[in-house]
């Protein structure tokens, strides 16, 4: 199969760009291409493999929307294969929710295609700005762990180009191996060219959310996992400012699919026009805006329907928010701790960031209840905590302390959304990871696939 991709054409040279990441904390310099097809795509693939030395040396890695925080999606000196015009649907069969597509499609384009015939994609990360690509090659998740567990998991078979330039099929059954490799291997398999998955039949365009204060973190995990259990997404909103007996207070909401839709009008959305100075995000600040979101809902909860969209992806109304940090960028850290870990390991984690006086507004609490499928996949049985902090000289100790407290109690770190791990801490955090690098080691004896995080996480 696609055999009429390898014919040799013209290609254009590719262009030299300074690229960064969502988190803006990363930066790296590359020959950027931009292929419009998958022909184009496999030409320019092949074109990059044949570059001088210095640039085979470092390798290729495929960017989709740049939605990762660090830099994964970076190849400093090599070549960085932008997939976002592959955005081909193929089929969508409106009765059974099986949707092919190419791997440069967003969660955005899909949702405003398939939403109105009642289909919704299983599993929808916090923002509808990543690549169907980019979503296997980080196994994401949503609020709906519990239930729906990864993205692979609903992903019936994707199309590769691997590193020797061939193309295979792929799934479960006929290339396990290569599968669990390729869901959540950052994209060191190959570059993800399509793929087939089965969509969530949803009666409505709506969700019916219900918003509750929850008095502390303690309080958070004792009613997370039965709110989980309950309702169909689950997630909840903790002030990481807050501390005493009411340190991680915060706001859960839980939600289910509404038997009848609503007004599909367009939702305001806003662009943050400029990047924020460094001293608008202090305490005292991000403290007002924390005690504002919390006392918004009532003691006694709310509840209302809103479109899917909104509440699947909220952020998404304010466009370039991360100028919110300023020009330094932002650290995301997420991390995830077994049950039997979570109490001491999240508390510790929460007192530290108080005690740091470090801003995060953005801070999310998850119960996740399935192991992912993927060899690096984050997703496994426990506690999600989710936090930002703006990138300052102190930032890079906080984090590292937190990376030091989530291997104390046997946890990992979101790799979509890390900027700053070690190689050891990877390797304690991902004990795959061994395997991993045995699989693309045989896959790719000439390491034609590399990354900025590859290398720092010594995968290359």
């Amino acid at each position: 199969m696609y055999a009429e991709h390898a014919s040799a054409s013209i290609v254009s040279p590719p262009a030299r760009k300074t690229l960064t990441a969502w988190g803006r904390s990363s930066v790296s310099t590359s020959n950027y291409h931009t292929p419009a097809s998958v022909a184009e795509l496999h030409n320019s693939f092949r074109a990059a493999r044949r570059g001088t030395d210095s640039t085979q040396a470092r390798g290729l890695i495929a960017r989709g929307y740049a939605r990762s925080y660090g830099d994964q999606c970076l190849n400093d000196a090599g070549d960085v294969m932008d997939t976002t015009q592959l955005r081909g649907i193929r089929h969508f069969d409106v009765a059974t929710g099986l949707l092919e597509c190419e791997a440069g499609v967003s969660f955005a384009e899909v949702t405003a295609l398939c939403l109105p015939a009642g289909w919704l994609p299983a599993v929808c990360p916090g923002t509808s700005f990543v690549s169907m690509g980019g979503a296997i090659a980080n196994d994401v998740h949503g609020k709906n762990q519990r239930h729906a567990g990864t993205f692979s998991d609903h992903v019936v078979w994707f199309d590769v180009l691997l590193p020797s330039g061939a193309w295979m099929r792929v799934s479960r059954e006929s290339q396990a191996e290569i599968f669990r490799a390729t869901v959540s291997g950052i994209g060191l398999t190959g570059v993800i060219v399509a793929l087939q998955m089965q969509l969530r039949r949803v009666q409505s365009n709506a969700v019916t959310m219900t918003e509750s204060r929850i008095p502390n973190l303690q309080a958070f995990l004792e009613t997370l996992p039965d709110a989980s259990a309950r309702h169909q997404y689950a997630v909840g909103w903790i002030d990481a400012l807050t501390s005493g007996p009411h340190m991680g207070r915060g706001i859960m909401e839980v939600a289910e699919h509404a038997e009848s839709g609503i007004a599909a009008t367009r939702r305001r959305e806003f662009t943050w026009p400029f990047d924020c100075p460094a001293w608008m995000l202090n305490r005292a600040s991000v403290g007002a805006f924390n005690a504002a979101y919390y006392h918004r809902v009532s003691r006694n909860g709310r509840s209302r329907a809103i479109h899917a969209a909104q509440f699947l992806y909220p952020l998404d109304a304010i466009h370039h928010w991360n100028r919110l940090y300023g020009k330094r960028g932002v650290y995301q850290f997420q991390c995830a701790l077994p049950f039997a870990e979570s109490q001491k390991g999240l508390a510790s984690i929460v007192k530290h960031v108080v005690a740091s006086r470090s801003a995060s507004f953005l801070a999310v609490i998850k119960y996740m209840g399935k192991q992912g499928a993927g060899l690096l996949s984050f997703a496994r049985p426990g506690f999600s905590l989710a936090l930002d902090f703006p990138r300052r000289p102190d930032t890079l100790a906080l984090v590292h302390r937190l990376h030091d407290i989530v291997m104390e109690h046997g946890g990992a770190v979101y790799l979509a959304k890390d900027a700053c791990l070690t190689a050891p801490q990877f390797q304690a955090m991902y004990p795959a990871a061994s395997a991993f690098r045995t699989i693309i080691d045989r896959l790719d004896p000439a390491r034609a696939m590399q990354s900025d995080m590859a290398r720092r996480l010594g995968l290359r």
